[in-house]
């Protein structure tokens, strides 16, 4: 009997008592493994990032009576996350301070929708919003702009409407560069519409946002498109691996603010009318203007707006604006449209996909403390992914004729269907505000990033 005893002591696997005198430490898989065992659920770790990962207070962290909260204690030290995929299966995430799960961003949304039940307690918040947004971008440190001319190139005449690119000194040294296509002719007052491009490759040069320009100028608005920072002609100034500094945010946002400026004080522009459109990354842009600029009258945000994904370039989430009022995010900043028209864009591909179920009812609900539950749409693509393609500008085309008053019949054919074939496409160097290489850039157009980031009174603290 002893000695059948002796060997099951030698075969049995040893246990090591947790103690105080190594922190309770234990690897996290272990504690994974645990954690799985008590909820009865599958944690999936298939990239590995738990392995040779150690914990300490491991067993500590977990509340039996909690899986989510236990989930969070555990990764937080490792910059983990997790994402629920169903209600038996999870799967760990590096953490992204941009991106949360579905279930996260319906939360947030509940939270929300409490926190200002009343038409008054929900314009306390939105004046809070608006002031903290503007500050967080750093607008209110901007430099005042130069009292310059804009650099604009010859006029391109494409039938009904016409296209020149500018380049405007937004900051000293620092320069806007873009194309405003025109109505041709152009008579009497003409609504202004802005479009930041996003991240879709070629910017401003590339075919779909020539197209959209172009047929918003056909049927009768003044159109203005503009480079990203870092992106397009702007890396004549800033290398395109500048784009990712937080300052991307601020500049983008002061270039769409300071056209604004300049193109209201022509006198063919109606100040009454200003629209502003983009995707992706200029659909961010998109919603943010309307929040915090009261000249803007209708917004039409594509594949952007989400409750759980701020922007994962920090062109959009950098300068922790959604931070503001203790945590924000895309869905209640595109709510600080209302109650001006604004139609969101959204397709089943991408974090837009909750938009018809959480994020729309939660936008319209903001609309309906105004009593103007109308003006607020949503046109979703549930098939498509996340572009600015036919069908979502065939989308937009109508929602901004409706509020802008354009002419849709000048783009119809004979089957009354808004036509892009007869749009030109121009070649990129056409669309060159500096020339093909640079060539006409002025002589005090700043090139050092630490530079600029000292004009808004900071310091670059990637250098």
């Amino acid at each position: 009997m002893k000695k059948t005893l002796l060997l099951l002591l030698l075969v049995l696997p040893k246990v090591t008592a947790q103690t105080s005198d190594d922190n309770y430490k234990e690897p996290i898989v272990k504690t994974i493994k645990t954690i799985e065992s008590i909820f009865k659920i599958t944690i999936d770790d298939k990239d590995g990032l738990l392995k040779e990962k150690e914990l300490e207070y491991a067993r500590w962290r977990i509340r039996q009576d909690n899986l989510e909260v236990s989930l969070t204690a555990v990764l937080t030290p490792f910059n983990l996350t997790y994402f629920k995929e169903n209600d038996s299966v999870y799967r760990i995430r590096k953490f992204e301070y941009a991106r949360n799960s579905d279930a996260v961003g319906k939360a947030r949304l509940e939270y929300l929708a409490d926190l200002y039940p009343s038409l008054k307690a929900w314009e306390t918040r939105k004046a809070d919003l608006k002031s903290c947004i503007i500050t967080s971008i750093g607008l209110d440190k901007a430099p005042a702009m130069p009292n310059k001319k804009p650099i604009l190139t010859k006029v391109r005449k494409y039938g009904n409407y016409t296209v020149e690119n500018i380049g405007l000194e937004i900051m000293p040294g620092v320069f806007a560069t873009g194309s405003i296509y025109k109505p041709y002719p152009l008579k009497g007052k003409a609504p202004l519409v802005i479009t930041p491009n996003g991240h879709f490759g070629d910017g401003r040069y590339r075919k779909d946002e020539q197209l959209r320009c172009a047929i918003l100028a056909k049927m009768g608005a003044v159109v203005v498109n503009f480079d990203l920072f870092a992106w397009g002609e702007s890396t004549l100034q800033f290398d395109s691996t500048l784009h990712r500094q937080s300052i991307a945010q601020t500049i983008q946002v002061l270039s769409a603010e300071r056209l604004l400026d300049y193109m209201l004080s022509q006198k063919y522009i109606d100040k009454n009318r200003v629209g502003v459109t983009g995707g992706s990354g200029g659909g961010s842009m998109t919603m943010f203007l309307a929040a915090i600029d009261d000249r803007i009258t209708v917004s039409v945000p594509v594949v952007m707006t989400s409750s759980h994904f701020s922007g994962g370039c920090p062109c959009e989430s950098g300068r922790g604006l959604h931070l503001c009022g203790n945590g924000t995010n895309n869905a209640e900043i595109a709510a600080m449209a209302a109650p001006k028209p604004q139609l969101i864009i959204s397709d089943g591909g991408d974090w837009t996909a909750t938009v018809p179920e959480l994020e729309f009812p939660f936008i319209q609900k903001t609309y309906g403390l105004y009593g103007n539950k109308e003006l607020v749409e949503n046109a979703h693509f549930a098939k498509e992914g996340h572009n600015y393609g036919e069908s979502k500008r065939m989308a937009m085309y109508p929602f901004m004729a409706k509020h802008l008053g354009l002419d849709s019949n000048k783009v119809k054919n004979s089957k009354g269907e808004i036509d892009e074939s007869s749009c030109v496409i121009e070649a990129y160097e056409k669309m060159y505000v500096f020339g093909a290489k640079g060539e006409k850039l002025p002589a005090n157009a700043l090139k050092d990033i630490n530079q600029l980031y000292a004009l808004f009174g900071e310091k670059n603290l990637k250098q």
